[in-house]
């Protein structure tokens, strides 16, 4: 071949290669006119978060209603490609982005091909999920179904923490999530098939002169005053909902009586599953990201105190009907408010990811 078709060829390649590389760009998603990033957009450093940080709303609009909310999703997406769809509900007085910080599954949305949406509540400070979101956050599901397609998310689950984990399993009982939902993951919300005993929560006052929120990530995620009906401000519902869905359920140490959890489970039991086995503990060598700055003086170890590594106790119920998880995680030595570490946070990824359906 002679020196100038050889420089035609070689031409011609890198233009067919440039041509592919623009057209995958291309073809990559883009959801709710959100650009992708990796690392997401407002991420809190490892240490050090400011509170204006965690009190960050969103960078999505909900088109209907106007109201701002996270959508972090792979960067990679392709039209067709399957993804899991997690609606994630921050706690009692907490925001958006603080809930993206306790459980951070946005550092894991490549990986696992998760598509996640944060929302904030609509009542002014303390926030409080009421029924009057509840439009909001159907708008906000039916806006990744319609972008993504229905029969690309092969999984939809509810993450809520605390109040956003009652309110998870008050949406459940409702027509339009118990057509949709295929897991539940509550964090410190409320266990299905039997409660534990409550821990000793003695700090849940006022903070002292109205101090606002500091130190790393420390919105205040819970309820502020006495008189809650527990650490997620409200009673769980009581009885099992209708639905047909996986459940785990994810709590600190601290957070119950010295019973500990409950051996059973009346969830297990509505699907045939077998007894309660213990799995591999979950080492964690780095904290997690926030923490509840404004209830440290004096703090509680039920309440939570700084966040650090830790280990966590997995337990699961095998071998469930259609196959559903249904599983139970201790975080040792934790209580309600220290964010969640990234092993742990994965392996609760993991047992998301392993229901069949």
């Amino acid at each position: 071949m002679n020196p100038l078709r050889n420089r035609v060829v070689l031409l011609a390649v890198a233009g067919a290669l440039a041509a592919m590389t623009g057209y995958a760009k291309k073809t990559s998603l883009e959801l709710a006119g959100v650009a992708c990033q990796t690392p997401p957009p407002l991420h809190c450093p490892d240490k050090d978060c400011t509170s204006k940080m965690v009190t960050e709303e969103g960078t999505a609009i909900e088109p209907k209603t106007g109201r701002e909310f996270f959508l972090d999703y792979p960067c990679n997406l392709k039209k067709g490609e399957k993804v899991t769809f997690i609606l994630s509900l921050h706690g009692f007085g907490s925001y958006g982005n603080w809930m993206r910080h306790y459980f951070p599954l946005m550092d894991y949305k490549d990986k696992y091909h998760l598509v996640i949406a944060t929302p904030n509540a609509v009542a002014p400070p303390p926030k409080a999920w009421t029924p009057v979101d509840d439009q909001y956050l159907q708008n906000i599901v039916d806006l990744v179904y319609g972008q993504i397609g229905k029969q690309n998310i092969k999984a939809f689950w509810l993450v809520g923490h605390s109040q956003g984990g009652i309110t998870s399993n008050r949406l459940l009982r409702t027509p339009y999530f118990n057509e949709r939902v295929d897991g539940w993951l509550s964090l410190s919300g409320g266990r299905l098939g039997g409660n534990p005993g409550r821990g000793s929560f003695t700090n849940l006052g006022p903070p002292p002169g109205g101090r606002a929120a500091a130190g790393r990530g420390g919105a205040s995620p819970a309820a502020r005053g006495p008189g809650a009906a527990g650490p997620g401000r409200g009673a769980p519902l009581t009885g099992l909902p209708d639905g047909k869905f996986s459940f785990i359920y994810e709590t600190g140490q601290h957070e119950m009586d010295a019973k500990g959890m409950p051996e059973t489970s009346d969830w297990a039991a509505k699907f045939g599953c077998g007894a309660r086995a213990r799995r591999a503990d979950v080492v964690d060598t780095k904290a997690g990201y926030v923490y509840d700055g404004t209830r440290q003086d004096p703090g509680s170890d039920a309440w939570g105190r700084l966040p650090r590594p830790g280990t966590a106790d997995v337990f699961e119920y095998p071998n469930c009907k259609d196959g559903r998880v249904v599983a139970d995680v201790i975080r040792v030595d934790k209580g309600h408010t220290e964010g969640l570490e990234p092993h742990v946070t994965e392996q609760l990824i993991k047992l998301m990811l392993s229901a069949k359906k």
